[in-house]
């Protein structure tokens, strides 16, 4: 029979955990194992992750999670101290019943019974059983702690107690041997409990980290957890370097009184089947009035949009609505419009000012009528296919600036209206990053302030900068590498323990609106404050299909609507922000002369000399200085300015061109242009040319290769026109 490690925590047992997902299913691929499991401490934060990381290198993921069990009831306080707080208890999942159990099992530890750890009882567990697997755990479990203590009865009565609640071969006593001399009489005593009571058993290692060499940078990592330094006597620490992902050879060789425990660890992998279902949506439904469905609501709103919007249509941009419309129907996404429509719909009848609309969603006709954006995408050329592609199915992003002060009003209207269990805030993880691992190691190395501050500074501030980078790119950090042992050591630690998830928070805008109650699809989480948060983060909740929603809260907004009262109070001129001259001649001299204090994106030093250099004539010619500004694009603008100073000095490399880059004078400088260049060509449809797009903006070079092959053999255009026109693009 195989070994299954079922005892495994990762990084995501945050500060306690050095193991790395991806080198830990790596590592256990390399020792010949088909399955593991992912037991966090009290948390599901990695789940997601672990799961399509074993995934992918042919190993079953085990989803599973170590819980803390409150000695009474989960909403006791003080009933007990220190280590009899709570009990560890491993839960693992044996179906989707169990997987979903589990994420009810955690999120109630959040929910109902924090205190110092997520607590659950044996209420839950019983309500929640149905689909688990549960192992006793390590010496902090229950059964465990008794028979430490040489309470056999007790811990007999404990292991029968949770074999009533799990059933029959669904609980099972963990043995474990790490070299510490109170594993060797409790595994004695447990050898004995199942031959009395016939639970069977299983071993386990504690894995803590990888390899049997991370023992000394985990301890480093339990220092910075704890606040301590490695030379203090009295601190928490894992004893004996035992804690690692063990092959089975030297989990055999440690248990040859209990070979039967180890062949139960495969056995129980083999009942463990978890599938995670990604990519499904499970938008809520909207609530719509009496006679319609979402369907027929929204095409009415739409409907009555358009004639506000466009009085003078002659029928082409009905056709694009009803384009729209079709594809947003298709792809499932009616109510998420009329969910969306409906929150603005609130703000703007409250007064609470909402931004004109930014990002992909702006070259959507159907939200500019809705009003969901204030931007004509056909004024500015704008894109459909850029913010919902029907060759690519991803849930529509719609980013929403609010009024800063009046923000929580819109979220608290979300909650009245789809409850507070349906709506909840977002986490996010901080990292220990490569400036402050190199600070946080080495206070706990105990190396001088100065002298760690000294070598973080030798870091470049590049975003994504990793130790490895920095090594390369700082000739004064290499020079302290080689030469000083103690810089070397400090370097090496630091980088074993750097991009560890370090703490949580909240995510400062992202919400998410569930279809019934959020823990039915992802586990919860508690903030600093208090707040109940999701453990999934954004990106993994829209490939859950969850909808994410991003209410931001914008001070400039604030400052407009306060200047418009104070306008309206002082001279008793009432000013509509949607209906001033946008190319106000005297403020866009202003613009030009540098003076651009408190204009938001135009305030910096390098954006004031920008303007200067450009003196706006439009606010398209602001549009595309502020899409230029930044690195990459950058590039362009001596090009830019030169086509915009003098038109003779712009050419384009083919007649096709002209029309797609003459209103940014021969250069590339929107995502949009350059689906329109793949589109007119080489023959793209929109949608596969917004998959080009994609593949540029995020540098996946493979992908970028293929379709060059595409661009060039499959639509007969000559290669050295390609080149000129797609090779160093950088764009917005």
């Amino acid at each position: 029979m195989a070994f299954t490690h079922l005892h495994v925590h990762t990084e995501y047992s945050l500060l306690d955990g050095s193991s790395k997902i991806k080198e830990l299913v790596d590592r256990a691929k390399e020792l010949g194992m088909d399955s593991m499991a992912i037991t966090d401490h009290g948390v599901m934060y990695g789940v997601i992750d672990f799961y399509r990381a074993a995934r992918a290198v042919g190993i079953k993921p085990i989803i599973g999670c170590e819980v803390y069990v409150a000695p009474g009831s989960r909403f006791d306080r003080e009933a007990s101290s220190g280590e009899d707080r709570y009990y560890h208890l491993i839960l693992l999942a044996e179906n989707n019943q169990g997987y979903k159990n589990l994420m009810k099992i955690v999120s109630k530890g959040f929910v109902d019974g924090f205190y110092y750890k997520p607590r659950v009882d044996l209420e839950i567990l019983r309500q929640y059983h149905e689909g688990i697997i549960a192992l006793s755990a390590c010496l902090a479990g229950e059964v465990q702690r008794y028979l430490e203590r040489g309470l056999y009865q007790q811990g007999k009565e404990a292991a029968l107690r949770y074999e009533e609640i799990f059933g029959k071969n669904h609980f099972f006593l963990e043995l474990q041997d790490h070299g510490i001399p109170a594993q060797k009489t409790v595994n004695q005593a447990l050898l004995r409990m199942s031959a009395e009571t016939g639970i069977e058993l299983v071993a386990t290692n504690d894995v803590h980290y990888t390899f049997a060499e991370d023992a000394v940078p985990h301890d480093i990592l339990l220092c910075i957890q704890t606040g301590k330094k490695v030379t203090d006597e009295n601190r928490m620490r894992y004893e004996g370097g035992q804690f690692y992902c063990k092959s089975e050879d030297e989990m055999r060789a440690l248990f040859p009184y209990a070979q039967e425990a180890l062949d139960n660890t495969h056995k129980i992998a083999e009942r463990c089947n978890v599938e995670i279902e990604f990519g499904v949506t499970k938008l809520p439904k909207f609530d719509v009035p009496d006679g319609y469905d979402s369907w027929s609501y929204l095409n009415k709103l739409c409907d009555e949009g358009l004639q506000k919007r466009y009085p003078d249509d002659d029928g082409t941009l009905r056709k694009r609505l009803d384009y729209e419309l079709n594809v947003i129907h298709t792809m499932g996404y009616v109510d998420y419009f009329l969910i969306v429509w409906d929150f603005i719909h609130f703000a703007r009848t409250n007064d609470i000012m909402v931004g004109p609309g930014r990002g992909s969603a702006a070259g959507s006709i159907v939200s500019y009528c809705l009003e969901i954006t204030n931007i004509d995408p056909i004024r500015y050329h704008l894109l459909f296919e850029r913010f919902l592609n029907p060759e690519r199915v991803s849930m529509p992003d719609i980013d929403i600036d609010f009024c800063f002060e009046r923000r929580q009003e819109v979220i608290d209207y979300v909650v009245r209206k789809y409850g507070k269990d349906q709506v909840v805030q977002i986490v996010t993880f901080g990292t220990l990053a490569a400036k402050g691992v190199v600070r946080d190691v080495g206070r706990v190395l105990d190396i001088p302030y100065a002298r760690c501050d000294a070598i973080a500074k030798m870091i470049p501030n590049d975003l994504g900068m990793t130790l490895e980078k920095a090594l390369k790119a700082s000739p004064d950090l290499k020079k302290a590498y080689d030469e000083d042992p103690q810089v070397k050591y400090l370097i090496d630690m630091s980088r074993r323990l750097e991009g560890l998830p370090r703490h949580t928070s909240m995510h400062a805008a992202g919400v998410v609106i569930s279809r019934t109650s959020v823990d039915n699809y992802v586990p919860l989480s508690r903030a600093a404050d208090g707040t109940i948060t999701t453990q999934f983060t954004m990106t993994t909740l829209e490939e859950l299909g969850l909808l994410k929603m991003d209410f931001l809260g914008l001070r400039t907004l604030t400052v407009i609507q306060n200047a418009v009262k104070q306008v309206e109070h002082n001279y008793g001129v009432h000013l509509e922000m949607e209906k001033i001259d946008y190319n106000d001649k005297q403020v866009l001299e202003s613009i030009g002369t540098g003076k651009d204090e408190g204009v938001f994106q135009l305030e910096s030093g390098g954006m004031k000399s920008f303007m200067k250099e450009l003196k706006p004539e439009n606010l398209e010619d602001i549009i595309a200085g502020i899409s230029l500004y930044r690195p990459g694009p950058m590039d362009f603008i001596p090009k830019y300015l030169k086509g915009k100073n003098d038109r003779a000095a712009i050419t384009y490399d083919c007649p096709q061109l002209e029309p797609i880059l003459g209103p940014t004078y021969g250069c590339i400088v929107y995502q949009e242009q350059v689906m329109q260049i793949v589109r007119d060509l080489a023959g793209y449809t929109m949608g596969r040319s917004d998959l080009v797009r994609r593949a540029m903006s995020k540098k996946k070079t493979a992908v970028m290769e293929k379709e060059r092959q595409n661009f060039v053999y499959g639509n007969g255009v000559k290669t050295d026109t390609i080149e000129v026109v797609l090779s160093g693009t950088e764009f917005v």
